[in-house]
């Protein structure tokens, strides 16, 4: 078995070992993996933080042992917390980073950083408060920055940068957590899972005070949330169906 760590700011994760495949996700600078399909120019990887699966270029990443890979597993993550922050690498050139990068692997990577970071797990009530550093960033299928992100990019962020695991899509969101039986019942920051006419769930957003909800749809936004789903503000009308109510924490 290989293994690697992302020594870049952002690198996509892509569907087929192809940079004209679909972007499914994107790897944030110090994600760490296993590489379990190698090939000469792309490689399939599995990642640690989620277990998500896709392909990489192999110029995008750096390879790391074993035993480099168990430390960082054991390791209390550390994260970086503003939008935009920069690395220092040994020639002292600077490398931008965004919010959610892991710092773990800094003395791997031989770099420096002198920033903002956070780690432990934060309060419930603060996920509302991370959730608007992330306002009207573009929806980006497969993203998971503050510069293009999707609607479970964006509730993973926000959960991952409290110190809480959720998984990549909003399907496999679904699957995590508690059902609530009504919006009533619901607290800031639980989810709310949304379904299309096959009873998919296709959309996931976290639910605020008052019957709003903030979620990435053509952008991070705040719309009204009520018994049948999101009442988009702007388009006066019903854009999801409501499924279920997960309380994660």
């Amino acid at each position: 078995m290989q293994y690697g760590i992302c020594n870049l700011s952002i690198v996509p994760l892509r569907l087929d070992p192809s940079d004209k495949s679909e972007l499914v996700s994107q790897i944030l600078y110090g994600e760490y993996f296993k590489v379990i399909e190698p090939r000469k120019s792309w490689s399939k990887i599995r990642l640690d933080f989620d277990g998500y699966e896709g392909w990489i270029d192999n110029k995008q990443y750096t390879e790391i042992d074993k035993d480099l890979y168990n430390t960082l597993k054991k390791e209390k993550p550390r994260l970086t917390a503003d939008l935009v922050e920069f690395i220092q690498d040994e020639n002292h050139q600077l490398h931008p980073i965004l919010m959610g990068s892991s710092l773990n692997g800094l003395p791997v990577l031989k770099h420096h950083f002198d920033g903002n970071a956070i780690e432990g797990k934060m309060a419930k009530s603060n996920l509302i408060k991370t959730a608007f550093l992330y306002l009207n960033t573009p929806y980006l299928w497969g993203g998971k920055t503050p510069f293009g992100i999707d609607c479970s990019g964006f509730t993973q962020m926000v959960y991952k940068l409290n110190g809480y695991k959720l998984l990549r899509d909003a399907s496999q969101q679904a699957t995590q957590g508690e059902a609530l039986s009504f919006i009533e019942e619901s607290e800031p920051g639980d989810l709310a899972f949304f379904d299309n006419n096959e009873g998919e769930i296709i959309h996931v957003g976290i639910i605020m005070e008052d019957n709003y909800i903030i979620h990435a749809h053509g952008k991070v936004r705040v719309d009204r949330l009520d018994h049948s789903g999101i009442y988009n503000v702007d388009k006066r009308m019903h854009t999801h169906k409501l499924r279920v109510i997960k309380k994660i924490i």
